[in-house]
């Protein structure tokens, strides 16, 4: 099926929310840490179009290739990424795949690393890319089209 909704021009005001409450969740977090987490968060809902959209912005922001390559092996490659960052792409993996909870060491790792204001606006970042992801992937958006411009 080729013919889907377009979630921004059919919905709007959900769709404003969204991006409302995406803009929140990323104050004050540091953008090199916003994008691994999106990066993670779309390899593991297997969304392309974000997964295109959120490795393009990291680029740009000049995060390293490198880096990029690891992300899906963080575990494996824990010495490309500071402690905080692995906090924050275990989080996201526990928030996105979901599965009986969040584990406490998990949550406990994360907290060690992030204040709680910051540790909320992460959760709420981890919160905007599943829906993202889910939007996304349900309208069968095309990876390497990034339609933010013609928001």
């Amino acid at each position: 099926m080729t013919n889907r909704v377009n979630f921004a021009k059919t919905a709007p005001k959900a769709f404003k929310a969204l991006i409302g409450f995406d803009a929140a969740a990323r104050a004050g977090l540091d953008p090199a840490l916003v994008e691994l987490v999106q990066i993670r968060a779309s390899q593991l809902n297997r969304c392309a179009y974000c997964l295109h959209m959120h490795t393009s912005d990291a680029r740009k922001a000049g995060e390293s290739e490198e880096r990029l390559h690891m992300v899906a092996v963080w575990h494996e490659a824990g010495h490309f990424f500071t402690e905080k960052e692995q906090a924050a792409l275990a989080l996201t993996e526990a928030v996105t795949l979901i599965q009986g909870g969040v584990p406490d060491d998990v949550y406990a790792r994360a907290a060690g690393q992030f204040g709680d204001e910051e540790l909320a606006q992460l959760l709420a970042l981890i919160f905007t890319i599943n829906t993202w992801n889910r939007i996304a992937i349900t309208t069968a958006k095309v990876p390497g089209t990034d339609e933010r411009v013609a928001q």
